[in-house]
């Protein structure tokens, strides 16, 4: 679509003078002036219109960068619902509570689309009264959106696309537009900073003339098997300049899976981590953990089977010290230094056996939690690894007692069975 902006072929155009056309092809109809500070109070500033915790705010674009298989569409589902309903469905508060979200999915059917939302609202038990007629959601194969284009004739933001757009936004009330994914919402080729910034600003001047939040979900580069981070978006980097949050999405390592204990590989595959690769207009959010599950919709019959479709939950870190303190420390520490304990968990008389002993834990069933328990004293300084001769006389790494633990210090940990007086008097063994 073209209309009042006009055209503009950047090939053919010296760099020095793309940022000067790109701003005179929409006129302003006034004079650029400088203006006077007014210095305000600061107390009588507004405060920022966040709307989901830290990664939704009117007025602005957030970027969510992931590459294929990490959930992209799928989280953005389960954000507009919880927008919809008012219910942290991922774990982020809503300070202005219910919101109108908008789902502009141009890649999936509608049919498909509708599975997408069904499955989540069966997994989180939300009914259509809980969103009211604060969800939208269309399809770009039924209603296309171009933004932009690019051609022999040059480059155009279609002004008009924006101002339909724009005005469907303040129809609705919507509060939250979700454009899945960014690279099929303009025809411009992703490599061109100068025309990635003109869309993206363009975006930002929707949001800002509404006052709503634009996500612009936006696939990665070839990363080579590193994680991903914000600067990892396909293409041009205007679009995260642009962006005010990028939330980069990364599949759980197999590093991280050992840290927190995991040994099931299908439960690994089923997280992923949400981080917040740029947000400078809020504090640091710690990562958040966004599990897909699977949910049955229920609609097949003898002849077809059921349709199982991808949903996003909150997932809990667990806790690899839960129920342990400093008195299974220092116990470990008096079984390592009456003994030889090794290093390696092929070994026979690995100091793992002893964390297990302690902790009551399973060698098999538990070996990856014992590893991360390990692996944090080690860091910390309790535990230190040596090299030293094993029977044979060969050197060995074992490990040994590093910073001891005070045994004044310590809490007998079941004093209710034991009685306070043994608890306060013994370090030792439990009762």
């Amino acid at each position: 679509m073209r209309n009042a902006t006009a055209p503009m072929d950047f090939a053919d155009m010296d760099p020095d003078d793309v940022a000067s056309r790109i701003a005179g092809a929409t006129p302003t109809g006034t004079a650029i002036r400088a203006t006077p500070y007014r210095w305000p109070d600061p107390r009588s500033l507004p405060t920022r219109q966040w709307l989901l915790g830290h990664w939704l705010l009117r007025g602005e674009v957030t970027a969510i960068i992931a590459p294929g298989g990490t959930g992209k569409s799928t989280i953005g589902t389960a954000l507009a619902l919880s927008l919809a309903s008012g219910q942290p469905l991922l774990g982020k508060p809503l300070p202005r509570g219910p919101q109108s979200a908008w789902i502009y999915n141009l890649e999936d059917s509608q049919d498909e689309l509708d599975r997408q939302v069904s499955a989540a609202c069966l997994f989180h038990g939300l009914v259509p009264d809980d969103c009211r007629n604060r969800l939208c959601v269309d399809s770009g194969l039924v209603q296309p959106l171009c933004t932009a284009t690019e051609d022999r004739d040059g480059f155009a933001i279609a002004e008009g696309v924006f101002a339909q757009v724009a005005a469907t936004v303040r129809q609705r009330g919507i509060s939250v537009v979700i454009v899945d994914p960014f690279v099929s919402s303009h025809t411009v080729r992703e490599s061109s900073n100068e025309a990635i910034d003109a869309i993206a600003k363009r975006w930002k001047r929707l949001a800002q003339e509404t006052g709503c939040a634009v996500v612009l979900v936006h696939h990665t580069k070839k990363l080579g098997g590193r994680e991903v981070t914000a600067e990892d978006g396909r293409g041009a980097v205007a679009l995260r300049d642009a962006a005010r949050v990028v939330l980069p999405l990364n599949a759980m390592s197999q590093a991280e899976a050992e840290e927190l204990g995991i040994t099931d590989p299908a439960l690994r595959r089923s997280l992923v981590r949400v981080d917040t690769g740029k947000a400078n207009r809020a504090p640091p959010d710690a990562a958040t953990w966004i599990k897909l599950e699977s949910q049955c919709l229920d609609n097949g019959d003898g002849s077809e089977p059921a349709d199982y479709v991808g949903v996003a939950c909150l997932w809990e870190k667990p806790d690899v010290f839960h129920g342990l303190s400093t008195w299974h420390l220092y116990q470990v520490q008096l079984r390592v230094a009456a003994g030889q304990w090794r290093d390696s968990a092929q070994a026979k008389d690995w100091v793992g056996h002893a964390v297990a002993q302690v902790a009551e834990l399973s060698v098999d069933r538990d070996k990856a939690r014992i590893k991360a328990i390990l692996k944090t004293w080690k860091r910390n300084g309790a535990l230190k690894v040596e090299n030293l001769p094993d029977k044979n006389g060969d050197e060995r790494p074992f490990v040994v007692v590093g910073d001891p633990v005070d045994p004044s210090q310590v809490s007998y940990p079941h004093p209710e069975k034991c009685g306070a007086e043994r608890a306060e008097s013994a370090a030792g063994d439990p009762c």
